[in-house]
Formats: C-alpha cells, sequence, structure tokens
C-alpha cells in the first residue's frame, strides 16, 4: 500500500504528534471545580488535581490513536489529515497500538495512588466508551453526535470534582454541560460555513446553517442562565457563598456573557473560526479568560 510523504522527522516526534498533546489543553477543565470550591490551594488537592490531569492526558491521547488507526484509510485521502503520523507512515499501526495500550494502563492506573479512586475510574471508564463508540458508529449520528462530543469537556470538568471529592452545585452541572455543547455546536457552524456540508465530515450534510444557529443560541441561553444563577447562588455550593467576596463574582457573569456573544458571532461567520481555535489563537477572548479567572481568583482567594 502507498504511503503518503510528509515532512520528515523522527519516530518519537511523529509518535509525539499521533497522541496530539495540543489537545491536552482541554484537561484544564479539571481545575475548574476545585477551583471554584476554593480548595484548589491545598496540598492533597493539588496533587489529585495533578493525578487527574495526567490520567485524561494519557486516555484522550490513547484514543486519539484509536481514532487515526481506525481512519487510517479516510485519512489518506484527506488533504490535511493525509499528513498525521499514522496516516503518513511514519507511525506503524503496531508501533500506535503498543502506545495506545500503554497509555490506556497508564492513564487507568494512576488513580490508584489516591483515596477513593473508583469515582475518577468510573469518569475514565465512561470517556472511553462513549469515544470508542463515537469512533466507530456515532460520529455519523446527527445531534447525537453533538452530545458525544460535548460529553468529553463536561466528563473532563466532572473528573475534577470526584478525583477531590468535592460536592458541586447543579448549576455548575449545567454550565459545564451546556458550555460544552455550545461549544461544539460552534465548532459544527464554523466547519459548515467554512468547507461546506460533508467536505470534512459526512455528518455535516445532515445539518443545515439554521438548525446550527438554533442550537447555538439554545445552549449559549441556557449555559448563560446557567452561569447567572450559579454566580448569584448564596448557598454553600454557590459562588456567592458566604465564604467568598460576592462583588468580584458577579461581575465574572460579564466577560462570560461578552465571550459567548464574540464566540457566537464568530462561529457563524462565512471567514470564521472554530470555538477551538478562538481559544487558543484569538487575543479577545483568551482576554475576556483571563479577566473572568483573575475575578473568579479575587472573588474566591482573596
Amino acid at each position: 500500500m502507498t504511503t503518503i510523504s510528509a515532512p520528515e522527522r523522527s519516530s518519537a516526534r511523529a509518535l509525539l504528534s499521533a497522541v496530539r498533546p495540543r489537545q491536552w489543553v482541554k484537561n484544564v477543565l479539571i481545575l475548574v471545580a476545585p477551583g471554584a470550591a476554593g480548595v484548589l490551594t491545598h496540598d492533597n488537592i493539588i496533587g489529585h488535581v495533578i493525578v487527574a490531569f495526567i490520567s485524561f492526558c494519557a486516555v484522550s491521547s490513547a484514543m486519539y490513536l484509536f481514532n487515526d488507526l481506525r481512519d487510517i484509510e479516510a485519512d489518506r485521502q484527506h488533504p490535511k489529515k493525509q499528513y498525521r503520523a499514522i496516516a503518513s507512515g511514519q507511525v506503524s499501526p503496531r508501533l500506535a497500538r503498543s502506545a495506545m495500550l500503554t497509555l490506556l494502563v497508564v492513564g487507568f492506573a494512576l488513580p490508584f495512588s489516591l483515596a477513593g479512586p473508583g469515582g475518577l475510574l468510573l469518569i475514565l471508564g465512561i470517556y472511553v466508551v462513549i469515544t470508542f463508540l463515537y469512533t466507530l458508529w456515532v460520529k455519523e449520528l446527527a445531534v447525537i453526535e453533538l452530545v458525544s462530543v460535548a460529553s468529553g469537556f463536561f466528563l473532563r470538568a466532572y473528573a475534577g470534582a470526584v478525583a477531590c471529592h468535592i460536592y458541586v452545585s447543579s448549576w455548575f452541572l449545567v454550565v459545564v454541560s451546556f458550555g460544552a455543547f455550545f461549544l461544539v455546536v460552534g465548532k459544527r457552524s464554523s466547519e459548515l460555513a467554512h468547507v461546506g456540508a460533508g467536505a470534512t465530515r459526512k455528518v455535516l450534510a445532515q445539518y443545515t446553517a439554521e438548525f446550527l444557529h438554533s442550537a447555538l443560541t439554545l445552549s449559549a441561553t441556557v449555559a448563560v442562565t446557567g452561569y447567572c444563577l450559579w454566580a448569584f447562588d448564596t448557598s454553600s455550593t454557590g459562588l456567592s457563598s458566604i465564604r467568598h467576596h460576592v462583588i468580584p463574582i458577579r461581575l465574572t457573569v460579564i466577560p462570560v456573557v461578552l465571550a459567548i456573544l464574540f464566540i457566537m458571532r464568530t462561529s457563524e461567520s462565512s471567514d470564521g473560526q472554530s470555538p477551538e481555535d478562538l481559544l487558543l489563537k484569538d487575543r479577545t477572548v483568551q482576554a475576556l479568560l483571563v479577566v473572568w479567572a483573575g475575578l473568579l481568583a479575587l472573588g474566591i482567594y482573596a
């Protein structure tokens, strides 16, 4: 079988690119629950967060390898994906499978270093099952695939709570769930506007711009409403609890709303970027995130 030529790189660098370290930034979501609970600076919590972070990096990278092994032939026909390490032949399927199994073992072994690892192991197991089904089948099912991808963000955020044995607010779960759904729908909307239906994902042919606009508006509305209720909640799990400084916390609503509006506008423009690219590259969105994080830290830890 003919392999696709690609820029030369060592086997180690090719394998590193195959596990997609850039995607590890998603695992920063593990910090949200302990950070919002005001316990992130506790020594034992830091250890739990580090273990959860590394475990998710290992397991998610293993599933990226599984995805590339499954789609190797399709990737070789794709103008960009043909240069991926496995599709281009720079990483052999045998090496990729060995690396995948090793990463899975590491990811599921690390939680045993914690007291009460059951919750984190369950979250990791659910993530693997959902990702496995997504790669094999679900990615071709409209709407269901949106929920499947969004669940990866939710599970990362919830992993931080279960790893640190933190009881979280119901509003936190609402915000994370619909915030994740918002990001995924925004990415599909950007792809549809950018490259057209079915050009990069077959499932895009099952969506219309109108449907994605409605889904984006729905998810943004629920996410903003949920965040406002969480920010103004004065219960023990609310952000405005008696332990926190209320004013900076309630001011965090402003950068949250502005960021969502900016992402919506950009995702639906014909030359717009996906929310993932905006979070990684756009200075405006990054500045709003810094302001949000600064106000939240001031309200919880000052």
